[in-house]
């Protein structure tokens, strides 16, 4: 049961000097510190407190699992638990119950939940977030132990005040509102915990709580369901960016010979992707200035299918997930901009260009793809916009919301401007879909070759922007126009965390009771709104009267 008691935020707490706070394990010598401590903090409290036999019961079976805080070498808090099959018990059971009638004999080291059952700060050394030191330990505790979530019964002690004109489930609104406060259940929903479900009858003793209680759980985003087969989750993935020099190739060979030679390099460095930049294989239109620009750019689209195959082959031998830039593709009659994520297992898929831009419509003949999806691989589910794509924040939005961690964007970009539209975006998107955003394009100049005469490029890996990572959002960037790889590490579990406990959280905190954003059929069409048929995605109002 949480009976943590936190500081009245209205009142002045006059503390004890503090000389040193040390947060270990409860040990069985600590028990009567423990004993006063309780009894302190429960001067109110007409339950029973914990013998010295429970407590030497809970030691033998789960030592692990119970923490006190010591300030100037005295003990002044405690934290209890236990580890609970959960589907067991379920959300409706009892302090009893889930206790095994106070033996811990329901402890299980297998099961699936830590389960609080008992946290609490001697009242003089309140106001000090001991009680918040506590279940940080439990958290570390519960991700260590690879467990689901951290579930407990906790009271709401001011209830009694408010009995009579509210009901319970009224009650738990306004104090998560802050209408209220309740010194227990405010100081968890500022830990990070949420209401699963109100209790009845959980504990027949508790009056202040009218004898409800409620199911609080802290979920463990880095927790991974156990397997058969043996699977290894990683939580780091390295990524080498190509900032790629444009230059003559006079054969297909020596362009191949140039693409290989930066695999091996990113290889070397034991990289799980290699980034290529849009349009990298331009220098081979040189053969075909005497065409139309139009029908220079089909010529070279005789390139890609070999080119494929090529990286196929380097990502095999190589052990690395090449992403390969953008190369133009000829389907049915009609010019299309594509890259081939070629992952080292062999396998391989292709997305397409989603937007064009007015320039690639009118100098090209390029129309865009109409299907675009997240890529699950050995190192993170990722998502793959080439240049222009990433301008448009609902791609990049419907990516995250199915799990996308990292965002590869490789891009051609001319002038400054240009570029500074995609590197701004890129960091857009990293900060409102929580994840990693990496850019790679093309640097220098081809003046044999029409429409493709200079390039402008900064190639850069961008993060969100909370303390976990860099303050200017930006994890690390290659020189400008200058042609070289970029080697940077991601944590990925990072973002885990992120989502769930950041200073803010874009993707939990949308208002979807106002807009949503819907992926269309795969052919694109869509049931309700037919005017959007050509697109690949649509933004619904789901309230007209905020448009007023």
């Amino acid at each position: 049961m949480q009976r943590t008691v936190s500081r009245d935020l209205k009142k002045q707490i006059t503390v004890p000097e503090i000389k040193k706070i040390d947060i270990r394990n409860l040990e069985l010598s600590d028990y009567l510190g423990m004993l006063r401590s309780m009894e302190e903090a429960y001067k109110n409290w007409h339950g029973s407190v914990w013998t010295r036999s429970q407590i030497t019961k809970l030691l033998s079976v789960f030592p692990e699992g119970q923490f006190v805080v010591l300030v100037n070498g005295r003990v002044v808090g405690t934290a209890l638990s236990i580890v609970v099959n959960y589907d067991l018990f379920g959300d409706d059971h009892t302090y009893k119950q889930i206790t095994g009638d106070y033996t811990f004999k329901t402890h299980d080291p297998g099961g699936d939940v830590l389960y609080g059952i008992e946290i609490f700060i001697h009242s003089e050394y309140r106001g000090l977030r001991l009680a918040r030191r506590l279940y940080d330990a439990r958290k570390e505790l519960c991700e260590k132990l690879n467990l689901k979530s951290i579930v407990f019964g906790g009271r709401i002690p001011n209830y009694a005040k408010y009995s009579a004109e509210l009901l319970p489930k009224e009650y738990i609104a306004k104090v998560k509102l802050k209408e209220i406060h309740d010194p227990v259940l405010s100081f968890q929903l500022a830990n990070e915990f949420h209401v699963k479900k109100l209790l009845n009858n959980y504990m027949p003793t508790d009056q202040e709580s009218k004898q409800f209680a409620t199911l609080m759980e802290w979920n463990n985003v880095l927790y991974t369901k156990s397997s058969k087969i043996l699977q290894h989750h990683k939580t780091t993935a390295r990524v080498g960016l190509v900032q790629w020099g444009m230059r003559s190739f006079k054969t297909f060979d020596s362009l191949c010979e140039q693409i290989e030679f930066f695999i091996d390099t990113v290889s070397g460095y034991n990289s799980d992707f290699i980034l290529f930049p849009e349009l990298f294989n331009a220098p081979l239109m040189a053969d075909f200035n005497h065409q139309t620009e139009a029908e220079a750019l089909r010529s070279l689209a005789d390139f890609t299918e070999p080119l494929r195959d090529k990286f196929i082959n380097y990502a095999i031998t190589y052990n690395v997930n090449v992403i390969t830039g953008s190369m133009p593709f000829v389907r049915g009659g009609q010019l299309y901009n594509v890259g081939y994520l070629c992952r080292r297992d062999g396998s391989i898929e292709r997305y397409t260009k989603i937007h064009v831009t007015p320039n690639e419509v009118a100098s090209w003949g390029i129309v865009g793809g109409n299907k675009f999806k997240v890529f699950d691989t050995d190192a993170g589910k990722i998502g793959i916009l080439i240049c222009y794509d990433v301008e448009f924040p609902e791609l990049s939005r419907l990516l995250a919301l199915d799990g996308m961690e990292i965002l590869f964007v490789p891009f051609l970009t001319d002038t400054q401007n240009a570029y500074t539209r995609v590197k701004c975006c890129a960091q857009a998107r990293a900060i409102e879909n929580e994840c990693f955003v990496a850019i790679a394009g093309g640097v220098g100049n081809l003046p044999k070759v029409h429409n493709m005469d200079i390039q402008y490029a900064q190639s850069a890996v961008f993060t969100p922007a909370d303390f976990a990572f860099p303050t200017n959002g930006i994890k690390g960037e290659a020189t400008p126009n200058t042609e070289m790889v970029l080697i940077v590490d991601l944590e990925l579990d990072q973002l885990k965390k992120l989502r769930l406990h950041g200073s803010v959280r874009n993707l939990n905190d949308r208002r979807t009771d106002l807009f949503e954003l819907k992926k269309l059929k795969p052919n694109g069409r869509f049931d309700i709104l037919q005017e959007h048929a050509n697109k690949n995605y649509v933004f619904n109002i789901l309230n007209p009267s905020i448009l007023k």
